[in-house]
């Protein structure tokens, strides 16, 4: 760890910045920014911890074999009559919405993207290296005010007359900063992200006409949106700006939320924008939840889609809620990216996202996820054509059939096979996926594939799930140990012929075998990979 760099003293403790201060970092870690952030984490990190601990008790229960549903304290909740609060005028249109990592090239094209909303993403999709994060800040300090640039060899990139409404994905509740500490505890990462964007940006963004908007990832339960809501009215009363100028929609991405749609949206009333149907996040919820139910083993990734019945009924539920409401219905994100270089690929990705998006507008989703510039204009095109002249579809009632707890829980899919194709594919994507991490790149393009977090953590909690359930291939042997090793030792080695000796060596690879097989063959489940690999990660900074 490294020495402090700086320290802030309060009437009510220290903070001690740990991390080095690199080039205009002293503009986002000013005392009065630390003193705001540290002031949230005093307030709020003893409810972040119980709330925390409330998740690891809600799972000794499901294993003792009480299956998820829908709460029956809140039943007045879910009947009620009520609306949440209206969006500003930049929200109201969602139909795309562009994501990625707060990388300064990122943020310039995505805002120029043609899209929407751009999500600035401090979570998935980021290495949470240090100087990722504090960067990022700089970064997004410079686009509020529309003076970012970036000079690369001989190309500028710098925003154009019309960017996208831009939104920010903090951390989740479960990480916290190594590289700040508050009496010395580290500070929630979740409060970090939020809050200095907030300090920096909030006022200037109200006074231009748009606000301080955020996605909130990873929520189980509506007491951690109530928690939320907790933290926005005090950092509104602390910041002195307007009642309700804090918008935040949610990414439904665990099974958990998936049975407090209505809960979460009526903690977060007068702050909220909606919900997402965060599809990959949500799969390796589903394992993770129920990762010790064998009637519950899922197939090969690729044949979990969004019209399995537990996927088509999730989303079917977030529609029918968010519509009901009053708020907007938002589609995940298809992972397919194109190709520059392979028109055959090319044109394979582009139908694939055709095809997904067209099913989204179908089925009632007010916009839609990209994660590439390019795939912009064919979300837009479908959604153009579905919505019409009109923003959005919310006063549409799209599903008036009901879905049950039954619904939500039916993992049942059709033709659906553990193969050693889709063994292989999970640890070779998930080894390559976290050599990018630990190099510091969150988001990686992986066999035509935008890989994050989330697809990672589906390939590594598959593989647990079909260990410890003896999971059998299609020519009869059992997905052990033994055998994922060995399978790991083939792939490796394949890595290695395709990248070359040097090249190899220069990469994280081992460290990347060891950390997911450390997550992915482990007796107990770890909750997220994200937290042993940011041990991991810190050791090299």
């Amino acid at each position: 760890m490294c020495s402090y760099k700086k320290v802030v003293s309060m009437s009510s403790g220290i903070i001690n910045v740990l991390g080095p201060l690199g080039p205009r970092h002293d503009e986002v870690l000013t005392t009065e920014a630390l003193a705001f952030v540290a002031s949230l984490h005093q307030r709020f990190n003893p409810e972040r911890l119980a709330r925390l601990a409330a998740r690891s008790a809600r799972q000794d229960l499901i294993d003792a074999g009480q299956l998820p549903g829908f709460l029956p304290e809140t039943e007045g909740v879910r009947s009620g009559n009520w609306h949440v609060s209206p969006v500003p005028a930049d929200l109201q249109d969602r139909r795309v919405e562009i994501t990625g990592p707060v990388d300064r090239k990122m943020i310039i094209n995505a805002l120029n993207s043609g899209a929407k909303v751009f999500m600035a993403d401090f979570e998935d999709a980021n290495s949470p290296t240090w100087a990722n994060i504090v960067d990022g800040q700089v970064n997004l300090i410079d686009a509020v005010r529309r003076t970012i640039r970036l000079e690369q060899a001989d190309k500028v990139y710098e925003l154009g007359p019309d960017p996208a409404t831009l939104m920010v994905r903090p951390r989740g509740w479960h990480l916290v900063e190594h590289h700040i500490t508050v009496d010395g505890e580290p500070i929630s990462a979740s409060l970090l992200d939020f809050g200095l964007y907030l300090f920096h940006n909030a006022r200037y963004l109200l006074d231009n006409g748009s606000g301080p908007y955020f996605y909130l990832p990873k929520l189980e339960s509506h007491l951690e949106a109530r928690l939320w809501n907790d933290v926005f009215v005090a950092a509104k009363e602390e910041l002195d700006i307007p009642v309700g100028s804090i918008k935040a929609p949610v990414l439904i991405e665990t099974i958990l939320a998936a049975f407090e749609m209505d809960e979460i949206l009526n903690e977060l009333q007068e702050h909220s924008a909606g919900l997402n149907a965060g599809r990959w996040d949500y799969i390796f919820s589903v394992i993770k939840k129920l990762r010790n139910y064998p009637d519950h083993l899922l197939p090969d990734r690729a044949l979990v889609t969004m019209n399995v019945h537990f996927m088509r009924s999730y989303t079917r539920l977030l529609i029918r809620t968010c519509h009901r409401r009053g708020a907007h219905a938002m589609g995940g994100m298809a992972a397919f990216i194109p190709s520059r270089r392979d028109e055959e690929v090319n044109a394979r990705a582009i139908a694939k996202v055709r095809e997904d998006k067209e099913l989204e507008a179908f089925n009632g989703h007010d916009g839609t996820w990209v994660a590439h510039p390019d795939l912009v204009p064919i979300a837009m095109e479908v959604f153009d054509g579905a919505l019409g002249d009109h923003p959005n579809q919310i006063n549409v009632q799209h599903d008036d059939v009901p879905v049950e707890a039954a619904d939500l829980l039916n993992t049942y899919v059709e033709g659906g096979a553990v193969t050693e194709a889709g063994l292989r594919l999970n640890v070779n994507v998930g080894i390559r996926y976290l050599e990018a991490w630990l190099g510091g790149n969150g988001a990686a393009a992986i066999f035509n594939l935008m890989e994050d977090a989330a697809t990672a953590e589906i390939s590594r909690s598959q593989i647990w799930q079909w260990i410890h359930h003896g999971a059998v291939l299609a020519d009869e042997r059992v997905v052990t140990r033994d055998l994922v090793q060995a399978i790991t030792d083939e792939e490796l080695a394949s890595i290695r012929d395709e990248l070359g000796e040097e090249t190899y060596r220069a990469g994280r690879w081992v460290e990347a075998r060891q950390l997911f097989e450390q997550v992915a063959l482990a007796e107990e489940f770890e909750e997220f990979l994200t937290i042993p690999a940011y041990h991991v990660l810190e050791g090299t900074e």
